[in-house]
């Protein structure tokens, strides 16, 4: 398989056509070396629009998504930058590439180890993986630029809305399955925020996400 080739299609057939046209996007995906990522039994893979199994009954996202959801960020240079689910490590790198640092969390130590030690290889000092359940909120470091959550959530808690600083934006998937919409939410001031929703997908659920009451017959 010629890597490059594949690369380069995966960027003009799958990411392109999903709207991601800002073109510093577009090179952090050639910079960023996804196939590094994904699990060795994967490798050939890494390039199709697809969910990729990592093992503990999870999946790493689909390239389109990932780079979408970097570009609907804005990450600056300044940028604190809280994931909720470090999977793979590869987002968790995109994230670094682009923003200050990455305080990552899984509650899988599994992925923590590994992601770790990929990302060290490939010269990402910025990124501190932490193992914990933060399906509903990680306020150690807080409060943070950026937030990302890579799991769906049936409703968004309010913990990642006050870790948000003024500006902050947080990218996250709410609904049930098969109707979910992805949701840009942006900190206006203290305690205002605004949503947009750009587009519907449907990915799994957030480990121990919050659930809404649901109503008993």
């Amino acid at each position: 398989m010629n890597i490059e080739q594949a690369r380069f299609n995966m960027v003009e057939q799958q990411i392109r056509t999903w709207d991601v046209l800002d073109q510093d996007i577009l090179n952090l995906l050639s910079k960023v070396k996804r196939e590094e990522f994904v699990p060795q039994t994967y490798r050939t893979l890494a390039f199709v629009d697809m969910e990729i199994p990592l093992g503990h009954n999870q999946l790493m996202m689909q390239p389109k998504l990932e780079a979408r959801i970097v570009q609907e960020l804005s990450i600056k240079k300044t940028d604190k930058i809280l994931e909720i689910g470090t999977g793979s490590g590869y987002l968790t790198a995109l994230l670094a590439h682009q923003g200050h640092h990455v305080h990552s969390v899984d509650i899988v130590p599994d992925f923590k180890t590994r992601a770790e030690a990929k990302l060290k290889a490939h010269g990402f000092a910025n990124a501190s993986l932490e193992v914990g359940d933060a399906a509903r909120g990680w306020s150690r470091h807080g409060p943070y630029d950026v937030i990302v959550l890579t799991g769906s959530i049936p409703i968004l808690p309010e913990v990642f809305l006050h870790d948000l600083k003024p500006g902050g934006r947080m990218f996250a998937i709410v609904g049930d399955a098969p109707a979910m919409q992805a949701q840009l939410v942006t900190c206006m001031a203290e305690g205002a925020y605004n949503t947009v929703t750009l587009f519907e997908t449907s990915i799994q659920p957030l480990i121990n996400a919050q659930q809404p009451e649901r109503f008993v017959f």
